[in-house]
């Protein structure tokens, strides 16, 4: 069994996010295909030579600080070293330390690895030294793929990188990147990198065009989505109950956006899209919000978010627009089920998960019709151009009224993410190994 090592960069966040969940869906296809798989975290844990504070440690890092002395020596020790100053080390999960609430989070695996502080480090050591910083492991891997691009490399075995795309480049107005520094790192990994994989052709030509990579060093794999059973297979009825219990609105009776409040996903445009479309239906906003928010929600207060109706003769108060800054993914899974309607009109994507994730549970998409999407949609969504209000208020309107092409949507919908099975995306990287391992 050729072991490939993928790194815990996104893995060790609290709150999953879309390229957390390609690395989590990576290390479950490594494993469909027969691969071992090591897991590298960064954790801040410090290193102990005793394995169940070690094991102790890297679910909980606040175990306690080092000896100071041991601390001084450790930090000058790798202040000489540099880039060259990461050691990893075995962490075993043996089962003493109770898991199960993590249980969601972790990726499959059959190593798990920790470098105190690496991510961080290197970012740090690459803005000092411009260079790839090494990290030093029990065992060297037959291949590493890093699941982002990161200033890391292993000695001694092939090193492969996922761009997954180049929006910091294409809208850099639209992230907090230090341009200069990302634009370096991303040069440095075009030239040193063994091979760079992608998940779009749209990705790809970017790669290709703005770095100046050669064709047959990028390999676009797609991405793949599945969704267990025991989520997809709740009936009606639970799912309405829990979407009522959590937004107070009925099953199919809201519109549906979830992800990050950022500048990239286009929430300022969606709001007021969907304000000037004059439909019943509320949106449901799921997402934490992030740089710039308050920008993006700047059209939301109190009188905009209410409105009165009349129901058996008595005047309510109902909302407009729900917000949830968070939810479970049994619950988002569920989200995504009961609405009438999914709006994704993201200004750039380098895939658009999302979007799957919705056509495979049978709910009518709306997105952007800029970057990726289009590929992954295909003729399954409505499309429209992101920065056109009334285009997009027109197609939240359209999708109200017409249950006949909600339902034509679904059917389409579903059949267009069946292209994006675990089957083929394990066929892909299949091809990609081979050449490696």
């Amino acid at each position: 069994m050729p072991n490939i090592l993928i790194d815990g960069y996104n893995l060790g966040l609290e709150k999953g996010t879309g390229v957390a969940t390609y690395a989590r869906n990576l290390s479950y296809e490594l494993k469909a295909l027969g691969h071992s798989v090591s897991v590298l975290y960064g954790n801040r844990a410090a290193p102990s030579r005793e394995s169940l504070m070690r094991e102790i440690a890297f679910f909980d890092s606040n175990v306690g600080d080092r000896n100071r002395l041991l601390q001084i020596l450790d930090q000058a020790h790798r202040a000489l070293l540099g880039p060259l100053g990461h050691f990893a080390e075995d962490v075993p999960i043996t089962g003493q330390v109770i898991t199960r609430t993590f249980s969601a989070r972790m990726p499959a695996f059959d190593h798990i690895l920790n470098a105190t502080d690496v991510f961080v480090r290197s970012q740090s050591a690459f803005k000092l030294w411009k260079t790839l910083s090494r990290v030093s492991v029990p065992e060297t891997p037959d291949l590493v793929h890093w699941t982002y691009p990161v200033p890391l490399r292993i000695k001694r075995a092939p090193n492969i990188y996922t761009m997954h795309d180049l929006v910091p480049l294409r809208l850099p107005y639209t992230t907090l990147d230090k341009k200069r520094t990302y634009y370096k790192l991303m040069q440095k990994l075009a030239r040193t990198a063994d091979h760079i994989v992608t998940v779009s052709e749209c990705s790809r030509r970017d790669i290709i065009d703005l770095l100046g990579v050669s064709p047959d060093r990028v390999t676009n794999t797609y991405q793949s989505v599945s969704i267990p059973e025991k989520y997809t297979n709740k009936s009606e009825a639970q799912v309405a109950r829990e979407v009522e219990g959590a937004t107070g609105v009925g099953y199919k009776e809201y519109f549906l956006f979830w992800g990050s409040i950022e500048p990239k996903k286009n929430i300022g445009r969606m709001i007021e899209a969907y304000l000037s479309s004059g439909v019943d239906a509320p949106l449901v906003i799921v997402g934490a919000q992030a740089w710039k928010s308050e920008q993006e929600l700047r059209l939301l207060n109190d009188e905009v978010i209410r409105y009165l109706s009349i129901a058996d003769g008595q005047v309510r108060t109902k909302k407009r627009v729900i917000q949830l800054s968070y939810a479970p993914f049994s619950l988002l899974v569920s989200l995504i089920r009961g609405a009438k309607g999914a709006l994704f009109p993201s200004l750039y994507e380098g895939f658009g998960l999302p979007a799957l994730e919705a056509m495979l549970l049978g709910t009518p998409v709306i997105c952007a019709d800029t970057a990726s999407l289009p590929e992954v949609v295909g003729d399954a969504a409505v499309m429209v151009d992101p920065y056109d209000v009334a285009a997009l208020s027109n197609a939240i309107r359209t999708i109200d009224h017409d249950a006949d092409l909600r339902t034509e949507l679904t059917a389409r919908g579903i059949k267009r993410a069946s292209n994006f099975t675990p089957e083929k995306y394990r066929e892909n990287l299949k091809a990609l190994y081979s050449r490696f391992v």
